[in-house]
């Protein structure tokens, strides 16, 4: 899937000539898989029950194994969070984040300047930036008391890899018993990190949220896409 864009951002230091994005679903595309622009998770949820902020988490980069280098952010990447307020799976708000010179920066959230495939970086709803960690995290509050943070964090995914390639083997016995009990399962990316962006912002912020998800709460319908530059 192609996004054609230009773009350009002009805070400090930060600044991007003219170019085309292309947007990328997690493992869809064979040229994103394996960088930032191949998205592993996504996540909306409340910090603490009855709060009135949210946190979106976007995973990118997954498929390292612990024992492998991890990769850094890709400045020719733009990840956006997307989110839908008026039931119509097309997106009215929309949070970006960009990598440049070791900090994340994010815009929005903020009307998009178009919707669907095509992306521009909303320069004028610049909403704050923060140092890209390493071991130690480091979080950055707005005086919006929003809170951003990027960098490595352990891989969320529990997955006993081997056993399952065994279960699905065409050689008859090659996993006879199926899959081992939680207690015995392996988890083979443990130690293995994702390249995670997350924001905590007040859902005042956001807009009234009008979807109910299946335990009958109010939610955001929002999702996560990626955009390289071209």
């Amino acid at each position: 899937m192609r996004k054609t864009t230009k773009y350009v951002i002009g805070i400090g230091a930060l600044a991007l000539a003219a170019t085309v994005l292309v947007a990328a679903d997690h493992i869809d595309a064979p040229s994103s898989r394996g960088t930032t622009a191949d998205i592993a998770d996504f996540f909306a949820f409340e910090p603490t029950e009855g709060s009135d902020n949210t946190v979106f988490a976007v995973d990118v980069q997954s498929d390292v194994l612990p024992e492998l280098a991890y990769g850094t952010f890709d400045e020719d990447v733009l990840t956006e969070i997307n989110i839908d307020l008026d039931g119509d799976l097309v997106e009215d708000k929309v949070i970006q984040a960009i990598a440049r010179d070791g900090r994340m920066y994010f815009f929005g959230p903020a009307d998009p300047a178009q919707t669907g495939l095509d992306s521009q970086v909303l320069t004028a709803a610049a909403l704050g930036d923060v140092e890209i960690s390493g071991a130690t995290p480091i979080v950055e509050t707005t005086t919006d008391e929003v809170s951003l943070f990027a960098g490595p964090r352990q891989d969320p995914f529990f997955f006993d890899f081997f056993q399952f390639n065994a279960v699905i083997s065409p050689e008859v016995d090659s996993a006879p018993g199926g899959f081992f009990p939680p207690d015995e399962a392996e988890d083979t990316f443990d130690g293995a990190n994702t390249l995670s962006i997350v924001i905590e912002i007040p859902n005042s912020m956001l807009g009234t949220p009008t979807a109910t998800n299946a335990l009958g709460l109010t939610v955001y319908k929002t999702w996560a896409t990626t955009n390289r530059k071209q």
